[in-house]
């Protein structure tokens, strides 16, 4: 009797020994599910998108300049508010003298937006105007499709490229095919907006400085 009594007691200790073992790894399992789920794809996304905001949004005031690629440079005239849907929408108001246009920028969809250049990088534009134009041989349509794109990508220097490119040193019509002209007059009129707005004098001016530097004033006087 006193035999099945000890196997007894050695039976039951061994029992708990292994539950208190089981108790000890269950809880580790636990807590990997829970870093697993922790770490899970939905979770991601917010995280990144809480980190991103701040840095999406810039500021701009009444009256600053700024550059929007297919218009080129405009002058904010007011920051408004209109309820859409239940939902508040603060957006500027970008009024654009070249084109005689009023462009409505949300506040949270201004990433195609950029401030105007600062004096170092209009010096660096003159300089690409004094270099020499690139001669490519392929078709026309081809040239002609890349010199529209990087006219309205809104770099200041790929607009100052094919205002180099482009230009033919005359106002001479026959120098020039229809379409190439009206790409020049563009890309001009464009980089010549932006030399107004970070330079801070008259149109006239701008133009003597933008003509000398690609050499047409050359061609004016011996006209004259």
């Amino acid at each position: 009797m006193a035999k099945k009594k000890k196997n007894k007691k050695i039976k039951f200790l061994k029992k708990a020994k292994i539950s208190k073992i089981k108790s000890k790894i269950k809880p580790k399992i636990k807590t990997s599910e829970k870093k697993t789920t922790a770490l899970g794809p939905d979770e991601k996304p917010e995280i990144k998108k809480i980190k991103k905001q701040p840095t999406e949004k810039r500021i701009y005031n009444l009256k600053d300049y700024v550059v929007y690629p297919k218009h080129g440079v405009g002058k904010i005239t007011a920051v408004e508010k209109a309820t859409i849907g239940q939902i508040d929408i603060q957006f500027y108001k970008i009024f654009v003298e070249k084109e005689k246009l009023t462009l409505t920028v949300p506040i949270n969809q201004q990433s195609k937006l950029r401030p105007i250049s600062s004096i170092n990088q209009i010096n660096k534009c003159i300089s690409i105007l004094k270099t020499k134009p690139k001669i490519k041989r392929t078709m026309w349509s081809r040239r002609a499709q890349e010199y529209d794109q990087k006219i309205n990508s809104g770099k200041i220097y790929e607009l100052a490229e094919v205002v180099k490119d482009l230009n033919k040193n005359t106002d001479i019509i026959a120098d020039q095919s229809y379409s190439e002209r009206q790409l020049f007059e563009k890309a001009y009129e464009r980089l010549k907006s932006e030399f107004e707005a970070v330079l801070n004098i008259n149109p006239e001016d701008v133009q003597k400085k933008m003509d000398k530097a690609l050499g047409r004033v050359q061609i004016s006087e011996t006209t004259e």
